[in-house]
């Protein structure tokens, strides 16, 4: 017979929510990278929106989603060619 797993759920070294986006960030430099372009992507457009002129909306909306494509594919390509070039960069004392 196969036993039921106990999982243990009041972890005595919980973590905090700071100390686990420093973690995150730490292991995946580009999320908050890719984080940070789309809210300047959005504030951009939200900016642009008001001031637009006698563009219409629909001509704007695509202008903006290009906009954010070019971001996503840019820190896509950024995050490939880091993780390519990852081990040819020399490491710190204290990493392994």
């Amino acid at each position: 017979m196969s036993r039921i797993p106990v999982i243990d759920f009041e972890d005595k070294e919980a973590e905090t929510a700071a100390s686990k986006l420093k973690r995150k960030t730490m292991d995946q430099p580009f999320v908050p990278i890719g984080m940070a372009g789309f809210f300047a992507a959005v504030a951009y457009g939200a900016y642009a929106h008001k001031n637009r002129g006698q563009m219409s909306t629909s001509i704007y909306l695509m202008r903006l989603r290009v906009m954010a494509q070019s971001v996503a594919v840019g820190s896509i390509t950024l995050g490939a060619a880091y993780t390519l070039l990852k081990p040819f960069f020399p490491k710190e004392e204290g990493q392994k």
